[in-house]
């Protein structure tokens, strides 16, 4: 019994013990462009945007992301936790099917952020990061960092860039694996992300499907067999016309496209408006239809006017009408900015298979009216008549 209450007495005595935090990680990391909130059709707020993290050192060896949390403010409970089989989805360049996240050393790596939060309550002005790391010789290390200061300036609410009908709001928002977020544009000295919120609006009828039921042969259709070719396009807001271009032609339906030219809007876009709506945002349609646009740089356009047809021109597979805004004229060099429509209905998700009219057919939900919120990816909508 005495020798229990001595060692007892001495176990008292001695310091706690306390396990040794991660080293810091050798590695750089920052945001290079400040996320800014806006709400989608959800009914969210949202934030996307991307963390660089870069293995500066040559003898590091490879490092392994094992976990990343994000955090707001000073709280200490994160408003995004990842592990490793969920980072895998948000990164790139992308894993091989079975390998693991590394980055090698003097290797880049690309994390794409999406935080959701409540539509009520306050937004965090600062985000922090935490990844902890694995590495090949010296156990984990762990990121602690990477402050970025939320853009809390207001997103542009706009008009319909379409009018009526229904529309497929394809490779939208929240989709980190679209060819919109997922394709970082290196030019210049710049790397950029011109569509981090584009929007590829394919026109659907009542039962979803792009191609009007009379076709039967999906590979050999002509552009009106499509439900959205040569709608009327609209502008946006009030503005003035930065940068047209009209005469390129229209391609075939679903036939392979050759590699674009540039990573410029005339490598990509084909024919195109560019407006700018306020001082520093630009407003662009891309893939009009030849012949089809009405209005020339300088032209000042009021909200609602007609600027074009939808069409197939440029780097595009099928008729739809590619819409971005962005804070430069150009595409390369500029940085996608989320924005919000005024009104819309919310007919549901579909899937691109049942645009083809393939698999399960697609099931309209009763329309749901949306009011100053951003189509997430892969829904169904429809903007109110003029």
């Amino acid at each position: 019994m005495i020798r229990s209450v001595c060692l007892a007495l001495l176990l008292l005595l001695l310091p706690p013990l306390t396990l040794s935090a991660p080293a810091p990680a050798p590695v750089e990391a920052r945001v290079p462009f400040a996320p800014t909130p806006f709400v989608g059709s959800d009914g969210l707020r949202h934030m996307a945007y991307e963390l660089h993290i870069t293995n500066y050192y040559g003898d590091t060896g490879a490092l392994q992301p094992q976990s990343l949390q994000v955090f707001g403010d000073d709280a200490e409970t994160p408003l995004l936790s990842l592990d490793a089989p969920a980072l895998r989805h948000w990164v790139r360049p992308s894993p091989s099917e079975d390998g693991a996240i590394s980055i090698a050393a003097g290797k880049r790596l690309v994390v794409f952020l999406w935080l959701s939060l409540p539509a009520t309550g306050n937004v965090p002005h600062i985000l922090r990061h935490r990844m902890l790391l694995g590495t090949e010789h010296n156990g984990s290390v762990e990121l602690d960092g990477a402050h970025v200061t939320v853009n809390a300036a207001p997103v542009r609410t706009l008009g319909p860039p379409l009018q009526g009908g229904r529309w497929l709001a394809h490779e939208g928002p929240g989709a980190a694996q679209s060819h919109h977020w997922g394709s970082l544009v290196a030019v210049n000295g710049d790397l950029t992300i011109p569509q981090r919120f584009a929007l590829d609006l394919v026109g659907v009828d009542e039962r979803g499907r792009a191609v009007r039921p009379t076709t039967r042969d999906l590979q050999h259709t002509r552009h009106s067999d499509w439900v959205g070719h040569a709608a009327p396009v609209l502008a946006v807001a009030d503005g003035i016309v930065s940068a047209v271009r009209d005469g390129q032609p229209e391609h075939p339906p679903l036939t392979a496209q050759p590699e674009p030219s540039s990573l410029t809007a005339d490598g990509l876009f084909g024919n195109y408006v560019v407006l700018e709506i306020s001082a520093g945002v630009f407003a662009s349609y891309a893939h009009l239809r030849t012949g089809s646009i009405k209005v020339k740089p300088g032209q000042r356009v009021q909200r609602g006017q007609a600027l074009a047809q939808l069409g197939q021109s440029g780097n595009s597979a099928a008729p739809h009408l590619h819409f971005q805004l962005s804070n430069k004229a150009t595409f390369e060099g500029a940085e996608g900015i989320p924005y919000v429509f005024q009104a819309f209905d919310d007919f549901g998700p579909e899937s691109e298979a049942q645009l083809f009219g393939q698999g399960e057919a697609w099931k309209p939900g009763m329309a749901v009216p949306r009011e100053n919120q951003l189509p997430l990816n892969d829904i169904v909508i429809a903007f109110p008549p003029r």
